[in-house]
């Protein structure tokens, strides 16, 4: 079938079904192509602009090409929709790295401490932390607590980096945990690419090891912060090189906003990401309604439900 036809096939089914596509900015080229540029997908975004648009949709039914967790914050913010996945068993390292036993026992460590955690974890995890935060509000996140000492769990890159920021901006320590995204951490090992990048800016996703991003404290040019500051940061820069320290296919949009400009990455996919597939998503708008949905419906039980949607309200509620 020609692309066209599918992109059709799949936008009449939506319509049909009253089915709405969220899309990742880490998913592959053609699940990035939205309505208005020809394609299927209602939005393209990084998980606060995804938190942010399945809290509003109208559609009864949610089709989130992405990971576990995000299907999960769609649901959380959204209870009386429907979420489905291309893929359900798509998970994440870094969610991956802690569980709600974990918390406990932090919070029992350092009484008394809030705990601020990445969007990056599962619903479960979520029923213990006080707030959420996704890269692009961490600062203002943690700004908001009333506290000089914060537990931000699962990212210890990510929070070695907002650690110096934190201190300097806010007076605030950060106790961590040893968590980690395998694809960002795959950078400490691709030096030769940023060889290469001499005259280029760096563009590094908090999530980088700070063995990398320490070069922005020796001088280099660039920044840190996550997807949409990225995208945000080239788009105003009057450089024409860079190198991208985050999912490869982040370049999909960053090309796309800035023909103009080149991009230098040794291109790390996220395995769990690419579980995401056309295919796969034709498969799951054909289920939906079908005795074949639960296959591709994310689902959290009601108490577990109520207890991890907290957070992340207070999360949206302070990213206003």
């Amino acid at each position: 079938m020609k692309t066209n036809d599918l992109y059709s096939q799949i936008n009449k089914i939506k319509k049909e079904k009253d089915v709405v596509i969220l899309s990742h900015y880490y998913m592959s080229n053609d699940l990035q192509v939205e309505t208005k540029d020809g394609g299927f997908v209602d939005f393209v975004g990084d998980s606060l602009g995804l938190s942010i648009q399945a809290s509003q949709t109208k559609a009864n039914n949610i089709l989130f090409c992405g990971v576990r967790f995000m299907a999960e914050t769609a649901l959380l913010v959204n209870e009386t929709k429907q979420v489905f996945m291309p893929d359900p068993s798509a998970g994440c390292s870094l969610a991956s790295s802690i569980n709600a036993k974990d918390v406990i026992e932090l919070r029992k460590k350092y009484p008394g401490v809030p705990v601020m955690g990445y969007i990056n974890t599962y619903a479960e995890t979520k029923t213990q932390l006080d707030v959420c935060c996704t890269s692009r509000n961490a600062i203002k996140i943690a700004a908001s607590l009333p506290s000089d000492k914060i537990i931000f769990v699962p990212d210890l890159y990510m929070g070695q980096n907002l650690q110096m920021r934190v201190q300097k901006e806010l007076g605030k320590e950060l106790i961590l945990w040893n968590g980690a995204c395998e694809v960002h951490e795959a950078f400490a090992s691709h030096n030769s690419g940023m060889k290469r990048a001499i005259d280029a800016e760096f563009l590094f996703h908090w999530e980088v090891p700070k063995t990398l991003t320490s070069i922005l404290d020796d001088g280099a040019k660039g920044m840190i912060g996550g997807t949409t500051d990225i995208l945000s940061y080239v788009k105003k820069s009057p450089k024409k090189k860079f190198y991208l320290a985050s999912e490869c296919d982040l370049g999909v949009a960053l090309k796309k906003e800035n023909q103009d400009k080149e991009f230098i990455t040794p291109c790390i996919h996220c395995a769990y990401m690419k579980q995401n597939n056309m295919v796969k998503l034709l498969a799951a708008l054909k289920a939906i309604g079908s005795d074949q949905q639960q296959k591709y419906q994310v689902t959290i039980d009601k108490k577990t439900m109520q207890k991890a949607k907290m957070p992340v309200l207070r999360m949206l509620e302070l990213s206003e």
